[in-house]
Order: C-alpha cells, then sequence, then structure tokens
C-alpha cells in the first residue's frame, strides 16, 4: 500500500465509485418507491387501518369508483368501527401565468381527513383551512415543476373552476402526479366526480378485532370489493409499479454491474500489484512464511482499502443527499442501508483480492534464488 501508490489509489477510486454508484441508486429506488406509495402513506392510518377498493385493483394509484353506499354497509359489518369515504380525482390546474398541470385531487371528510395530508407533513397553515370555500392543498416539493409559488393565498383555477391554495404540505407526493388534498365535495366538484361515487372507503377497527379478523368479515359479506390491510396495499402498489415500469430492473442491473465490474477492477489492480511483488512475497516465503500468514497479509490490506474507499463514499453520498435535497429528492441512508453498503464493499475488496492470494499462494519460494 505504502510503496504502490499509484495501484493503491486506482484500487480506493475504484472502491469509491462502486459503492457511490450503489448507495445513489439504490438511493434513489428507495426515494421513488416512496411516491408510487404515496397516497397510502400520507393518509391517516392510524383511521384508515383497511382500505376497501374495488376486487381488481392491486394499485392505490388506480382506484376504480365505487358506490358511495358501500360507506355505511361495510360501517355495520362486525368489527368496524367507522367508515369514511374517499374520493382521487383527476384534474387539470392553471395558474395566473396561464400555465398548467395535470393533478389529483384527493378528498376526504373532514375534521379528520383521513385520506391525509397527515399534520406532520402540513407545512404551511391549517388542515381545518381547507373546510373554506374553493380551499385545496398544494406540495412545497412542486413548486419548481410548476415554475409558480404554492404559498397559502394562491389563486388557481381547476377544471376552469376557482380555487385557493390555503395549506402547504411537505414531501405529501406520489408517483407521476401531484396530491391536492381537499374535502370530500370540493374533490367532487373540481373533479367532475359523480355525487354518488367514491374511490374507497377507508376502515377503522373496532377494539377487540384484528384487521385480518375485519378483511375477512369485508370480503365475506360484499360482492365485488377487495378489503386491504393499508400497508399491505401500499407494498402491493410499490411492487406492481416496479415489475410494470421496469424502474427495478433498470437500477437493479446497474447496481448489480457496479457490484460486478467493482469486484474485477479491484481484484485484476490487487493480482497485477502482486505480479510487480512476486520475489518480495517469495522472499517472504523463503524465510519462512507461510501461506495463511501472506494470505492475512493480503486480506489486511484489503480491509484497510474497504475502510477507506467506504468512508470516502459514504462523504459523497451524504453529501449528495444534501445536494438534491432543496430539488425534493429526499434520500434516505439507515444504518440497516449503511450497513448493507459497508459489507457490500468488503466483498469488493476482499472477494477481489482472491486473484492475488491464489497467484502468490502458488510462489515457490525457491525462485527467488534463481
Amino acid at each position: 500500500m505504502k510503496f504502490d501508490k499509484s495501484k493503491s489509489i486506482g484500487i480506493i477510486i475504484g472502491i469509491v465509485i462502486s459503492i457511490f454508484l450503489i448507495g445513489q441508486q439504490v438511493g434513489i429506488l428507495s426515494f421513488l418507491t416512496g411516491l408510487m406509495g404515496g397516497l397510502v402513506s400520507s393518509s391517516r392510518q392510524d383511521l384508515g387501518e383497511i382500505w376497501v377498493v374495488d376486487n381488481i385493483t392491486s394499485n392505490a394509484n388506480e382506484l376504480a369508483q365505487l358506490d358511495e353506499r358501500l360507506v355505511r354497509e361495510i360501517r355495520s359489518i362486525d368489527g368496524v368501527q367507522e367508515t369514511y369515504a374517499v374520493v382521487v380525482a383527476s384534474g387539470s390546474i392553471k395558474f395566473v401565468d396561464g400555465k398548467t398541470a395535470i393533478v389529483s385531487l384527493i378528498g376526504s371528510e373532514a375534521p379528520n381527513f383521513v385520506a391525509g395530508p397527515r399534520p406532520d407533513l402540513v407545512m404551511d397553515g391549517k388542515i381545518s383551512s381547507l373546510l373554506d370555500e374553493g380551499a385545496v392543498s398544494a406540495e412545497f416539493f412542486d413548486e419548481s415543476t410548476f415554475n409558480n409559488s404554492v404559498a397559502p393565498g394562491t389563486s388557481v383555477e381547476i377544471n376552469g373552476k376557482s380555487a385557493i391554495i390555503k395549506v402547504r404540505t411537505k414531501n405529501a407526493r406520489g408517483f407521476g402526479g401531484s396530491f391536492f388534498y381537499t374535502t370530500l365535495s370540493k374533490a367532487r366538484y373540481y373533479g367532475g366526480f359523480p355525487a354518488n361515487k367514491i374511490s374507497c372507503v377507508a376502515v377503522k377497527v373496532k377494539p377487540g378485532f384484528s384487521k385480518e379478523q375485519v378483511i375477512a368479515n369485508i370480503d365475506n359479506t360484499i360482492v365485488g370489493v377487495k378489503a386491504w390491510d393499508s400497508t399491505d396495499l401500499k407494498n402491493t402498489t410499490v411492487r406492481f409499479i416496479t415489475i410494470t415500469s421496469n424502474i427495478g430492473t433498470s437500477i437493479g442491473s446497474l447496481v448489480v454491474f457496479a457490484i460486478i465490474s467493482g469486484f474485477f477492477i479491484i481484484g485484476l489492480t490487487l493480482y497485477s500489484a502482486a505480479l510487480d511483488r512476486l520475489k518480495d512475497y517469495g522472499t517472504l516465503k523463503a524465510i519462512g512464511a507461510t501461506n495463511g500468514y501472506v494470505t492475512k497479509l493480503i486480506l489486511m490490506q484489503s480491509f484497510l482499502f474497504a475502510i477507506m474507499g467506504f468512508v470516502i463514499a459514504m462523504l459523497l453520498l451524504v453529501g449528495f443527499q444534501k445536494g438534491v435535497a432543496g430539488a425534493g429528492l429526499i434520500l434516505n441512508f439507515p444504518p440497516i442501508f449503511v450497513l448493507g453498503l459497508f459489507l457490500v464493499t468488503l466483498f469488493i475488496s476482499m472477494g477481489g483480492s482472491l486473484f492475488a492470494i491464489r497467484k502468490i499462494n502458488s510462489v515457490e519460494p525457491a525462485s527467488v534464488f534463481r
């Protein structure tokens, strides 16, 4: 490491590039999957523990219309404490400068607003303000997309009807669309949604009953609908979009190739370094060093390379995380992810050293005297 600085630097750079790419892509995938299930994860899951949708839906972002009478019918089922109607409609928003965009209008009953936004996602304004005439919410991170301010007090048009932004959320977002939260009646009004239809029913479970029991009761009682644990619906939505959009395949393949390329680049660099110093290793063996000792020596070098490369890569990832946060790309690196990334680093570095170990172990001590 000390006497062959060019190869040592090359190995560390190879580790840094591989680990940074892996961390960056997995972080972006995690962010995108969070958006995919955003409709459910931004809702009040403490109240809407179960979501009832039509029986063919496996994507919460594509909800079919249901009869509103289901809200009362499901409320009468054993184990159900309360039910809440939810409407999800599409609309075209127009700003004062004439710019337009497609948004999703998410309506639920006041004062609970079970479909969202959750109180912790409110940046400006009060949730109760959504009861005001023409009031809707808007998302802070959508300002760059709209190229317009979405601060409370901003006047807009939704499907040609006047509205005013009264609440600004932060990180209450969906995949491929902007969420505008409002009341049930205003979501129908602005979205042209039928008065006797809803998109889903959120269900609160009565104490003493399990979610599994209530889900089974709903499925066995009402034909044409399916009850989901809200978490299961979110996870199913993520799987559906990830598979159908090939996002998982493209990012996954990039991660795999980063691991493979890092493994072989580092391995071949260490192998080249070993070839350059075959006589040195042969001398060690000639004065009594065993293959096990030499193997430990090389593995220790690889471990030190892994530590240095991992630390540099993590510093770059943290810098990248802070740099893109202002643009709304929120990346999270939980401890379990950092641990997994470190194990991958060890695999790339120490696994790649096997090329050099195999070559050096085959060196005969007597070769240094020839």
